[in-house]
């Protein structure tokens, strides 16, 4: 680890430089998605958003994304973290005809879900228990590592640890999370959302915005990870509500 001016316990979510106003957007309320006392609530999300997902076909969109970045490699090994009901990793397999897919997560319960489905029994695919900030796995064994729509979930010491497990880990590692808005724009898109927080989904949606991570939080991060790491930040046109920032960070190392 290096030694960073700034306490990485107490970074903003909008980086060392967020602004008064930007410093005020973000909360330690957590998601249902984060707690371990409503199960149920959680496990009725998760479907949620798989079926949302596969409707507006964000799955293949993040795949296409996912892909670009192992087009020189035929026989792509490719780690998702926090794969939560594994529609990513199952659009992968399909439009890869060679890629091995090791399908993780750190929840047992969406570990044995994705296990007893298709995905548990495709043979370029393995359906293990991992932990993002602890990655089980030799040094450089995978492709790519991907992270996707999980960053925002932890506190910046676990965030700084993904950095730091999937660069060495994995020869590249993607990021794809929510964008975090400048603060005025930020503020204007809460406020027709704050009555819609009794639904669960719109809770959980509310407070991602809120821990979402900025790109100079992203950099931070990185830099507190391993000064070896680089970082290419890439954000998609428009910055609307779930909009994805895309961070693809390597190590010399």
């Amino acid at each position: 680890m290096t030694t960073e001016t700034f306490d990485i316990n107490r970074m903003p979510r909008g980086g060392p430089d967020a602004s008064w106003l930007d410093r005020r957007l973000e909360t330690d309320r957590l998601e249902y998605l984060d707690r371990d006392d409503v199960d149920d609530r959680k496990r009725k999300i998760i479907r949620s958003l798989d079926r949302g997902e596969r409707f507006f076909g964000i799955h293949r969109k993040l795949a296409r994304i996912v892909l670009d970045e192992v087009t020189d490699v035929r026989e792509p090994k490719i780690l998702e973290l926090g794969s939560g009901h594994g529609g990513l990793s199952r659009a992968l397999l399909e439009m890869h005809p060679t890629a091995d897919v090791t399908v993780t997560d750190i929840e047992p319960a969406s570990v044995a879900a994705i296990a007893a489905g298709d995905l548990g029994s495709h043979p370029r695919a393995t359906v293990r228990e991992m932990d993002a900030t602890a990655i089980d796995a030799p040094d450089g064994f995978y492709d790519l590592a991907v992270f996707v729509q999980s960053l925002h979930h932890l506190p910046p010491p676990l965030a700084a640890r993904v950095f730091a497990e999937g660069t060495r880990a994995a020869a590249k590692l993607l990021i794809i999370d929510l964008s975090r808005p400048p603060s005025l724009l930020h503020l204007v898109m809460l406020a027709p959302a704050l009555p819609l927080v009794i639904f669960p989904y719109w809770h959980d949606a509310l407070i991602s915005s809120l821990r979402a991570y900025g790109p100079s939080a992203l950099r931070a991060l990185a830099r507190y990870a391993d000064p070896a790491i680089t970082l290419d930040l890439r954000r998609q046109a428009a910055v609307l509500p779930g909009s994805p920032q895309i961070a693809v960070a390597s190590s010399a190392r």
